[in-house]
């Protein structure tokens, strides 16, 4: 994977972030989510690194980088935290100012850097969320079903923790598949997925980032919403035609109620868009990125 393509590891904010970079032109950073690492991007950051500097990471607690006991208030895997980590990251880089582009956690974690650090935010795209409170607000028996997982990891540790680490495997093939079959993983995602996943830091890491969703950062986004704070930089909201946000969101509406630009639609494929549809994901960054 990502031939080409120069592999280090940055200190930031008090942890080491694992990256890849290549390419030529603005810089553009792509955040992946739960339960990936940044080889989800394995299709795209070629494509993309032909026209932009392209930055993929794995998010602290994630893949390759570090992951930190979490605190009795979750706030060290905070999505302000985690996006202090990459705004960093890319300072250390040497960009002051970037475009962003996110999908399912690294999509919140995108959506706070740009609300906490506007000047360094270029442009946007949030593929396959909602705004997480608005998500958390509007649950409903089918939201809930499909991502049940939200319910489970916030339980209090070591619960969660120790049933998936006594068959991470089993857990991983469910959660993943369950939406799109293992195809779109192989060959060389699925074996970098369970590689990291496997590990106990891992899992504990990845609970304490839903356990901050739904408790500091729903005050975070709460504040913003309370003081009229909107992103200002340009949106692209992308979805899955056949994925929950399609079937129980108006994304559109929601992206509207804390950004002041947005734009996008859904595209045929299902929640794991930069696997399932990286023509089409390419394509719509791609004239997004070029404003």
């Amino acid at each position: 994977m990502f031939e080409g393509f120069e592999r280090r590891r940055v200190a930031a904010n008090g942890v080491e972030i694992n990256l890849v970079v290549a390419g030529k032109g603005p810089p553009v950073l792509l955040l992946h989510g739960y339960p990936q690492t940044l080889a989800i991007w394995r299709k795209i950051a070629p494509l993309l690194a032909e026209r932009w500097t392209v930055v993929a990471s794995d998010l602290r607690g994630y893949g390759d980088s570090s992951k930190p006991p979490g605190l009795p208030d979750h706030a060290n895997y905070s999505k302000r935290e985690m996006a202090r980590d990459q705004l960093e990251v890319m300072r250390a880089l040497g960009f002051d100012r970037f475009h962003l582009v996110g999908h399912d956690r690294g999509a919140r974690v995108a959506h706070r850097l740009a609300a906490d650090h506007p000047q360094a935010v270029s442009r946007i795209a949030v593929l396959d969320v909602a705004p997480t409170k608005a998500m958390y607000e509007r649950t409903t028996m089918a939201f809930a079903r499909a991502y049940y997982h939200w319910f489970f990891l916030i339980q209090p540790a070591p619960f969660p923790e120790t049933l998936i680490g006594a068959k991470p495997e089993t857990y991983l093939r469910h959660h993943m598949t369950r939406f799109a079959g293992l195809e779109p993983f192989m060959p060389e995602g699925w074996p970098e997925y369970l590689r990291c996943f496997s590990d106990p830091a891992a899992i504990h890491a990845s609970c304490e980032d839903y356990r901050a969703s739904a408790s500091i950062d729903l005050e975070h986004d709460a504040a913003d919403l309370t003081a009229g704070r909107k992103l200002a930089c340009p949106l692209l909201a992308l979805w899955g035609a056949h994925g929950i946000i399609a079937r129980e969101f108006d994304a559109l509406a929601e992206w509207r109620k804390v950004a002041a630009d947005v734009h996008g639609g859904a595209l045929a494929c299902g929640h794991y868009i930069p696997e399932e549809a990286p023509d089409a994901l390419a394509h719509a960054l791609s004239f997004f990125l070029e404003g």
